[in-house]
């Protein structure tokens, strides 16, 4: 089983500068990240949007990385760790472009598989949008990590400012690279936000 993903070409008829692959949050898909595509104002990379393997038990388009509910806490995330992992070691030879240039991104549940799949492969950045740690991370030993931007809103009632907090403090004493940004927002990517990952995209492969 393979994820299924959207593509979005460079609006250049030139070859992508880099990757920016973005995972959704709980109960969201690919389309709804397409939508924020055109505020990005990145017209040089590939954007790949891949859908969650899970369905959402509460709407028919929803999708999931994993179950959050109750006693089946966390159940499928070993699959869609896996799978995700696989899906991006492969992505080079389909694109042409290697992970040393591609920016892992993802927005609450996104944003945790972001940190757990992310910082254990070779890849140019990550981007953490209202996400938080997976108990697994803490756990980690290599060596070196991608430089990880990590954005969170301080009236977030879903994933609260807290485990964004600890993720920064995590990842630092791992020795992650972090920059970090607090909005004055709720459970969201607001413009602001795409702003900043912009200027850390540009910065970080240019």
């Amino acid at each position: 089983m393979s994820l299924q993903f959207i593509s979005v070409p460079p609006s250049t008829s030139q070859p992508p500068s880099g990757l920016i692959v973005t995972l959704h949050g709980w109960g969201a898909n690919a389309e709804d990240v397409a939508s924020l595509l055109p505020y990005v104002n990145l017209p040089n990379y590939e954007f790949l949007l891949p859908n969650a393997p899970y369905p959402y038990p509460y709407s028919v388009t929803g999708r999931a990385w994993y179950d959050l509910r109750g006693e089946s806490m966390y159940e499928g995330l070993l699959e869609s760790r896996q799978m995700l992992i696989d899906w991006l070691l492969s992505l080079e030879d389909v694109t042409g472009v290697p992970l040393s240039r591609t920016i892992l991104s993802g927005f609450s549940q996104g944003g945790a598989m972001t940190l757990d799949v992310g910082l254990n492969l070779p890849l140019a950045g990550l981007v953490v949008m209202s996400g938080y740690l997976h108990p697994s991370v803490e756990s980690l030993n290599q060596k070196s990590f991608p430089p990880s931007l990590i954005m969170h809103g301080r009236q977030d009632q879903v994933v609260p400012l807290q485990a964004a907090i600890k993720a920064r403090a995590t990842t630092k004493a791992l020795g992650v690279n972090v920059e970090y940004h607090e909005f004055d927002m709720g459970h969201e990517i607001s413009l602001p936000m795409l702003e900043v990952l912009r200027t850390f995209v540009l910065k970080t492969i240019g």
